[in-house]
């Protein structure tokens, strides 16, 4: 094993690399949803014997990046051999995607070297970014979908660019099925010079020091995270752990949609079973297995840095002592054609729920209450004097209370980890006006520890347009811990002529202009009982 000086030297010069991508991604890039919420992530990865391992990451997407392994793993398969100049592309949710608006890019990077030139790519970059519509059912491609040929174009792998010559029948195939061609073209390519850009930035590094001392030092940097990883499990007391909590539904049937998970911790191992948990469900709330070790690392990760006072490195290791059993056919293992677009979305975060709820039984001095749990997802989109728009949002909302502070207020948590769209920029982009934003009073759950407040968002448009809203937490609350009281749950409505309609939690309207949508998110669970004297304690 290397110093830990050295150690941290490169994984830092390894994490740059992503980090770099992602500023070109940001400046380039054309949709608000990308270069005003940041919504995408970027990954270096190392090419191994069998196959390519995560190396690093920027400080991203948390569902993007626990997932994306499966993408460069498909992609590699798929597509090798590789030349320099090769992109492939894809966002097939059952070959390695998240859900079809998140399009996955992944490039070789070979060493400028002679002897190297024809081998196989000694490391890959990757991206993966949420396009504001990809075609479907509904503008913003997050419908309210039975299967997935209703969700958007599908993308299996294959290579955009080869050897440095865009497939152009490839790009225009994709144009060809998007509502906002020329949002969706400006994007790619934003993603292609990411790719140009991290390409170039480990070729320096490489040139530095060394292919040699750079390949010993990522496999030295992976086997450290995968220590680390173990010292935290081995932190957590040996037993088994087990929560189930509820999806509100899936847009399509009556009725709760159960997630159920045992863990059990024995020495520096841990294993999730996600047994009792729904069979696959008609509407999109799906999720693919990627998604759900996505969750669960994250889980991990964030209970480290509290175990530890330090952070894992996000690769490889992080995965190896984590295993995972899903049944299949289930919520969290769907056979195709099932629809997902929303499992990439709203059941990662009720994972989260489950995982950290089961662990608080171990860590009861540790674990928060639970946060929003949903992402608020608001698509809409349109023709306004004679162009075509489209839009993508999550809207944050209230972080649960922990053992030592109350929530945050109005802030995207857990697999989300994106922007707020500045109200300026909204207002520019679109025909709407935003005739409120503020903070939702009283949301938080009341405790020692009180839940962060959620945030109410009201859009009235100023053109025709068909809105979907795809939400949980409308009936079912986010729970307290430690007798903490739950918090408020969420609200959608439309209002039409001060006349306010309240609406599911996942719809599709269509609203003329002057109609105003408000989304009012739910806030976070308080943590702490309340006393006899009326004061509050811990249990």
């Amino acid at each position: 094993m290397a110093p830990a000086a050295t150690l941290s030297i490169f994984r830092h010069l390894f994490a740059s690399v992503a980090e770099e991508m992602g500023l070109t991604l940001e400046r380039t890039a054309y949709s608000p949803n990308i270069k005003e919420r940041l919504d995408f992530s970027c990954a270096v990865f190392i090419s191994a014997a069998e196959e390519p391992k995560m190396l690093a990451q920027a400080a991203h997407i948390p569902v993007h990046l626990g997932a994306m392994p499966a993408s460069v793993r498909t992609a590699v398969t798929t597509c090798a051999p590789f030349k320099p100049g090769d992109v492939v592309i894809l966002n097939d949710p059952y070959l390695g995607g998240n859900h079809l608006p998140d399009i996955t890019m992944v490039s070789p990077v070979f060493v400028d070297a002679p002897a190297d030139i024809t081998s196989t790519p000694r490391f890959f970059v990757a991206s993966r970014a949420h396009h504001a519509d990809v075609g479907g059912m509904s503008p913003g491609s997050m419908p309210l979908s039975t299967e997935i040929f209703q969700e958007g174009i599908i993308i299996p792998p294959i290579k955009l660019v080869e050897a440095g010559q865009r497939n152009e029948a490839v790009w225009q195939l994709i144009l060809r099925n998007v509502r906002t061609p020329q949002e969706r073209e400006g994007d790619l390519a934003a993603q292609l010079a990411a790719h140009a850009s991290g390409t170039i930035r480990l070729s320096d590094i490489i040139r530095r020091y060394g292919l040699k001392e750079v390949r010993h030092h990522a496999s030295n940097l992976i086997e450290y995270a995968e220590r680390l990883t173990r010292m935290a499990i081995a932190r957590i007391p040996d037993g088994v752990y087990t929560f189930i909590d509820y999806m509100d539904g899936d847009g399509q049937t009556a009725g709760t949609v159960p997630i159920q998970v045992n863990i059990t911790i024995s020495g520096e191992q841990m294993v999730a079973n996600f047994a009792g948990t729904a069979p696959a469900v008609r509407g999109n709330v799906n999720a693919v297995p990627a998604i759900v070790e996505s969750a669960v690392v994250y889980c991990l990760r964030c209970i480290a840095l509290a175990l530890l006072d330090t952070d894992l490195p996000m690769n490889e290791g992080v995965f190896r002592p984590v295993k995972l059993q899903i049944p299949r056919g289930s919520l969290l293992d769907p056979n195709p054609p099932h629809a997902v677009a929303a499992g990439n979305v709203e059941t990662s975060q009720r994972i989260v729920d489950v995982v950290f709820a089961a662990l608080a039984q171990a860590l009861p001095s540790l674990i928060p209450a639970a946060s929003q749990g949903t992402m608020n997802n608001l698509t809409f989109g349109g023709s306004y004097n004679g162009k075509s728009f489209a839009y993508y949002e999550t809207i944050g909302g209230g972080i649960g209370a922990g053992p030592l502070s109350d929530g945050g207020h109005g802030l995207h948590c857990h697999m989300s980890n994106t922007l707020n769209t500045p109200v300026e920029a909204l207002e520019y982009s679109f025909p709407l006006r935003i005739t409120q934003y503020c903070l939702r009073n009283a949301s938080g759950g009341v405790g020692k520890y009180s839940g962060g407040e959620g945030l109410v968002r009201s859009i009235q448009f100023l053109a025709a347009a068909t809105a979907t809203v795809t939400s949980e937490r409308r009936k079912l609350a986010p729970y307290g811990l430690s007798g903490g009281l739950p918090g408020k749950p969420g609200q959608n409505c439309v209002i039409r002529s001060g006349e306010k309609t309240i609406l599911p939690g996942k719809f599709t309207v269509d609203l003329e202009p002057g109609a105003i949508l408000q989304i009012a998110t739910p806030g976070g669970g308080g943590w702490g009982q309340r006393a006899a004297t009326g004061e509050f304690a811990s249990q």
